[in-house]
């Protein structure tokens, strides 16, 4: 009898054995093997507050704290609360009923050590003329790992600019809410549907 279960022992210790490093506790749990991979104990990622947002709104696009508060106030209505992270950036944009739309910034996260360098290409069409370039604040709502950001967002604009002008719209994915508040020079006037995609280097396709 004893040595009936010294050979089980055996056994299963062999077999134990056999699997990959690290795959055995990893696959028991029915997790991701990439400790990266953002899951639902990632969702911890500290927020920002309306008063840090404004500073860092103001200081990046170049106006006054009034002008950027008003719209970050609202998006903090529209999405019952504050984001965890903020794009700030510059971008060109423009459109004859087809429109074209290319941008950089840095991605703020308040668990990274430094900003990530980040960069987004869109394409729209609809009822929309003309060109813009802008300087770009964009709220980041559901974002609790970097890795999560990079992916394509469907969008719908509607948007009126004007010199020194302010305009705000909404792109989701996956959970995911982006807020951009643009201002900028030039003139375009429209309402658009569309696609924007963000990537870690710059693409010319913009899907």
């Amino acid at each position: 009898m004893h040595r009936r279960q010294l050979i089980r022992t055996s056994l299963g210790l062999a077999a134990a054995s056999a699997l990959p490093v690290g795959l055995g506790a990893c696959a028991t749990r029915g997790q991701p093997a990439n400790p990266n991979y953002p899951i639902a104990a990632d969702q911890t990622a500290q927020t920002y507050t309306f008063d840090e947002l404004v500073a860092a709104g103001s200081r990046e696009m170049g106006i006054a704290s009034e002008a950027i508060g008003g719209a970050i106030e609202r998006i903090f209505a529209d999405q019952g609360g504050a984001p965890t992270a903020y794009i700030a950036g510059e971008e060109a944009a423009g459109a004859v009923v087809a429109g074209l739309r290319y941008g950089r910034g840095a991605l703020h996260m308040k668990d990274l050590s430094a900003s990530q360098e980040v960069f987004w290409q869109g394409a729209s069409i609809g009822w929309d003329w003309g060109g813009n370039a802008s300087r770009v604040f964009t709220l980041v709502y559901g974002l609790y790992h970097p890795d999560m950001l990079y992916r394509r967002y469907p969008g719908v604009e509607g948007s009126a600019y004007a010199i020194a002008g302010l305009g705000v719209n909404y792109q989701r994915a996956d959970g995911i809410v982006l807020a951009p508040v643009r201002t900028g020079v030039g003139l375009r006037l429209g309402a658009n549907v569309g696609t924007m995609s963000y990537s870690r280097q710059r693409n010319i396709f913009p899907f």
